[in-house]
């Protein structure tokens, strides 16, 4: 399953669905909680639940209210049993969330993306995330919640950069998402009109680790999926360090093009190869 870019779409907003799913973008997600208005939850939940009824060819997640609310229950009980091809979770505490979820009338074959930072709490829960690896499609973090809970004023610098909490928080998440075996998805770039900053954003996102990004705006999964798609030469390039090793499985180290590659670069290699279309 490939998760390069997902684009939220408010879960009350049917007309936008159809468009969303043909931007581009590998998923959806179609939101029930921070983009619908209280008074419109169980308007949101008809029309999704309606949504995933119908033929689909792109992937849709639905994004639950938290798990300790009761309207958490309200949203399982309108969308699983037409078979999303996954949940979100919001305000997620660690495994015990995730356990939470899937202890509820749960089918196996959906997995979990947990929203992984929007908590104090939950930044020292990351390291858990492992012992339910076989729930989760993948982790991903976000930088809005959290400043609101502790009271902070933002977590960006004057330029856009992230400030000391939330880069840590982020890249906790980073390391939580690989320790768990599973894809680690940048978060939002709130500004969609700035597509240069956005290229940048998405582009850092992918050389540190990340191997996909959400969206909040059509125009930006194009320069997304940009982004965390291998260019030609890379694979290649990758091609060339697993055949290498495949003539010497037995070696540690080799000489590729004037270049020393060991075992990391053959893992990183693989994973690149992995990510790319068939």
């Amino acid at each position: 399953m490939r998760l390069r870019s997902l684009l939220f779409v408010p879960g009350d907003r049917p007309e936008r669905f159809a468009k969303a799913a043909g931007s581009g973008a590998d998923a959806i997600i179609l939101d029930l909680e921070d983009s619908v208005a209280p008074e419109r939850k169980s308007v949101a939940r008809d029309a999704v639940a309606d949504y995933l009824q119908a033929p689909r060819e792109t992937l849709v997640l639905v994004r639950i209210n938290p798990v300790d609310m009761p309207l958490a229950q309200d949203d399982l009980d309108a969308v699983l049993l037409h078979e999303p091809d996954g949940i979100m979770l919001p305000k997620a505490e660690g495994a015990g969330s995730v356990r939470q979820l899937t202890g509820r009338e749960w089918k196996r074959d959906v997995p979990v993306l947990p929203i992984a930072t929007e908590t104090p709490a939950a930044i020292f829960e990351l390291g858990t995330f492992r012992e339910v690896a076989p729930h989760l499609l993948g982790l991903t973090w976000g930088a809005e919640d959290l400043p609101a809970a502790i009271g902070a004023s933002t977590s960006r610098e004057v330029d856009g950069s992230y400030t000391p909490p939330y880069e840590m928080a982020r890249s906790l998440a980073l390391f939580a998402a690989h320790a768990a075996g599973v894809p680690a998805i940048e978060t939002v770039y709130p500004d969609f009109r700035d597509e240069a900053g956005l290229a940048v954003y998405a582009a850092r996102g992918r050389r540190d680790g990340f191997s996909g990004m959400m969206a909040i705006h059509p125009a930006q999964v194009s320069i997304i999926n940009a982004a965390f798609q291998p260019t030609e030469e890379e694979l290649a390039d990758a091609r060339a360090i697993v055949d290498a090793f495949a003539r010497e499985p037995q070696a540690g180290a080799l000489s590729i093009n004037g270049r020393m590659v060991d075992r990391p670069h053959l893992l990183q290699a693989r994973r690149l190869i992995e990510r790319s279309p068939v």
